[in-house]
Formats: structure tokens, sequence, C-alpha cells
């Protein structure tokens, strides 16, 4: 279960929010027995989309974050409701490069930067709100950061970390989001910016002990931070046998015929992998059902 919280500081000039997403990317590490490159890549997409979804108001209420950079990985998407649960795939979950520049795990290698990150939220209104930028760096936490700055013109800095280990379960995983609010003058700019100048990664913070709320406390030492909410996500996927034939209305009749006279039909979840069998006589009822 992965623990987050959600911080303002004391004069209302800022918010800062970090999770602990070890246990969520481990499981989406299981599920999709991902490389170790295309494990932090999905891990900080995922703990993203968590981040960002806990804050929307609406029970109902989604974000779906969809990175496409024509990298070897393929597209990585992330799901996440608004309590933080999340689920996500990547298209190609074995990736094997070389490591980066610096000796470190090459995401932006995996993911590639010619393409475009897109942001779906999902608020109950008759069209979901859709933004989409240029991808900027490929490493996924610049480009959240670009998303923010440029779509929805909030100052936001945001890190991200996925910390794999050799036999490719996960280390640890998490990240944190600090965002000014309106009130939010230039010497908070400053004093953030100072702030973060030399913080260590947020995957050291994690293996050093650090809980959620010391992250938060330790990234802005200078700020006194009151905390506002905690939440637990976990990877939660939303599949269905009633979802998957919804999804089957939205064949033609032709086509459901046609899969009919097969033995069996069987689609598999690309969040969970778990996989749903339907009979000729099933396949049949859906399509008289159009």
């Amino acid at each position: 279960m992965g623990k987050a919280v959600r911080m303002i500081s004391d004069d209302g000039t800022l918010t800062v929010m970090a999770i602990d997403s070890t246990d969520f990317v481990g499981r989406a590490e299981r599920i999709h027995q991902t490389s170790a490159v295309t494990s932090a890549a999905l891990g900080r997409l995922l703990t993203a989309a968590s981040l960002m979804g806990a804050v929307l108001k609406g029970k109902d209420h989604t974000i779906t974050l969809r990175l496409n950079g024509n990298g070897p990985a393929g597209v990585v998407l992330a799901v996440s409701d608004s309590e933080g649960n999340v689920r996500g795939y990547v298209h190609n979950p074995v990736v094997e490069i070389p490591l980066n520049a610096k000796g470190k795990l090459d995401v932006r290698g995996a993911v590639g930067v010619d393409g475009t990150l897109t942001v779906m939220k999902d608020l109950g209104l008759k069209e979901p709100y859709i933004g989409q930028i240029p991808i900027v760096s490929g490493e996924i936490a610049e480009d959240i950061t670009n998303y923010f700055a440029t779509s929805e013109q909030t100052p936001t800095v945001c890190a991200l970390g996925v910390l794999v280990n050799p036999d490719l379960t996960i280390k640890a995983a998490g990240g944190f989001i600090i965002q000014l609010l309106p009130t939010a003058m230039d010497d908070t700019i400053d004093k953030v910016e100072e702030c973060i100048k030399d913080i260590p990664p947020v995957t050291n913070m994690l293996t050093s002990g650090m809980t959620p709320e010391q992250i938060c406390r330790n990234v802005l030492k200078t700020f006194d931070l009151e905390l506002l909410d905690e939440f637990e996500p976990v990877y939660k996927c939303t599949c269905s046998k009633d979802r998957v034939e919804r999804a089957f209305l939205t064949l033609g009749k032709d086509d459901l015929e046609d899969m009919a006279k097969d033995e069996y039909t069987e689609a598999v979840c690309p969040f969970c992998n778990k996989k749903y069998r339907f009979t000729p006589a099933e396949i049949l009822s859906i399509a008289n059902s159009k």
C-alpha cells in the first residue's frame, strides 16, 4: 500500500505532495514483468498520476497520462482515480538499452522524445478535459512540470524516482510535487529554488527511511508546513466482464458475428492481464442486443 501526504505552507503560498509508491510500482512490475528501464518509466508515470489524481474533487473523477515519445518502450499509460489509486501499462514491457551517460537507467532513451504527453481529466462532464504538450525531456518529471506550466499556468516542481533491484524487483519508488498558489510572490519562488538546489534524489530519501511527510519537510526546510490530508493509494484495476461486453458493443454486428464463429473469444485486460472468455452464444447475444 502506498503512502502519500498533501501539505500547505502556513503562509498559504504553496502546496507540496509527496508519495512512497514503492508498493504499487512493485505490483505493476509483477503484473507486466517489465525490464528495469521500463519499470522506471512506468513507475514514474504511475507515481505522477497518483499525485495528480489525488487532488481531483469528485469521487468518480479520473486522470489519464499518456506518454508517446516513439521510443522502444512505445506508449506508456497511467490512470488514477481521485483517491490516488492507479493502474497502467507500457506497450513494450521488456526493453534492454545501455545505461545513460550518468550510469543510470536511460528512461529518456526508452520513452523517446519525438512525441507528446497527453493529460486527460474525466470530471463527469460531457467531454473530458484534454491537454497535450510536446515531450521536452522523456525523463517524465520534467515533462509533468512543463505540462503544469504550459497547460495549467501553475508554477510547479516535480521529482520522480524508481530504484530497481538487480533481480528486477522494486527497491524504492516515489516522488513529490510542489505548486505555487496565486498568493505566492517572487520571494516565495526564490525560497523554493534555494530549498531544492541541493536536494537528494527521492529514492535516496526513501531508502534512508524518510516518510512522505518527512520528505516534504526536508525538501522545503525553510517553510512551515501544515498537513492537509494523507492517503494510501494502491494499484487497482477496474476491469470486469461487463466492461468488456460494453467494449464489444462498439464493434459492428458483422464483426461480432464473425467472432462468434470461433470456439471462444478471449479478451485480456491491458492493466492487470486478467483474461475474459466468451462463448459463441455470448458473442451472438451481444451482437443481437445492438
